[in-house]
């Protein structure tokens, strides 16, 4: 029996032009009117999550960074993780030395620093997620002991897939994973959607097959393949779908709506 429901948020629960379907929306609440959590798991940040829920009109706790901070709905912290100074030092100069053309993220908690605030990406960024980005030296963070709980590299998709796997060989103290044909998440090691799922059901001391998660790219992969129940978007790629449990209909044809009232969750 599913008692807790975690989703990804682009691609999954979004349409592409980045909304909530109004089908969509009325099953997340039904769910809540059960009394079953429905979480959101993301690559995000906090700050780019909280918007959407507010259009909801619904609190909810999250899990951001993929993992690496997770909040109750009341925006506690249940579990923090940031990347380790020296290693955060040496990525960021490897990283900018093998790919010149990506632009580094550095997140923080609740902030978001770029070196470049009018960086056409960044700017892109900000539009889709009405977050905030405030320019920063990430040395200086550093130094500060503002150490970060994800780096986000954008950059053309032929140069996200090489650098997930050059810059994983050459760090292998980190998670990096792409979570869009343009950009590449990097976190600590110990970070993955999975990881922070559990910290969740132990808060609200419930088990891994008593839960059911959606997702529809590279990494929600450890995620999908953690709780009982596991959905695909149908626009996932075939091997985020061989993960799965089950495949639902696409994020632009309601598939979390399609899922959950087929199975009477909604």
């Amino acid at each position: 029996m599913v008692k807790i429901v975690f989703s990804d948020i682009d691609g999954t629960l979004l349409t592409d032009d980045k909304h909530v379907t109004k089908r969509t929306e009325e099953a997340v609440k039904g769910l809540l009117q059960q009394d079953i959590p429905f979480v959101l798991v993301s690559a995000r940040m906090p700050e780019a999550i909280y918007p959407i829920t507010e259009k909801m009109g619904i609190t909810i706790p999250l899990i951001c960074y993929s993992g690496a901070l997770v909040l109750t709905k009341e925006g506690e912290t249940l579990a923090s993780t940031v990347m380790e100074k020296d290693v955060t030092a040496a990525f960021i100069k490897e990283a900018g030395s093998l790919f010149p053309d990506a632009t580094i993220n550095y997140y923080a908690g609740h902030h978001w620093y770029v070196k470049d605030v009018q960086d056409q990406r960044v700017v892109f960024e900000m539009e889709i997620t009405e977050a905030k980005a405030e320019k920063a030296d990430f040395a200086a963070c550093l130094q500060k002991g503002i150490l970060p709980h994800k780096i986000l590299m954008m950059m053309e998709p032929d140069d996200c897939e090489r650098a997930e796997k050059e810059l994983q060989a050459l760090f292998p103290s980190l998670n990096i994973v792409r979570s869009f044909s343009t950009l590449l998440e990097i976190m600590d090691k110990s970070v993955t959607k999975a990881s922070g799922i559990e910290v969740m059901l132990q808060h609200y001391g419930l088990k891994a097959e008593e839960s059911l998660s959606f997702g529809d790219n590279y990494n929600d992969l450890e995620m999908l393949r953690y709780t009982g129940t596991s959905v695909a978007m149908g626009n996932a790629p075939e091997k985020v779908k061989e993960a799965a449990t089950a495949v639902t209909r696409s994020n632009e044809e309601d598939g979390i709506y399609a899922y959950l009232t087929k199975h009477g969750l909604a």
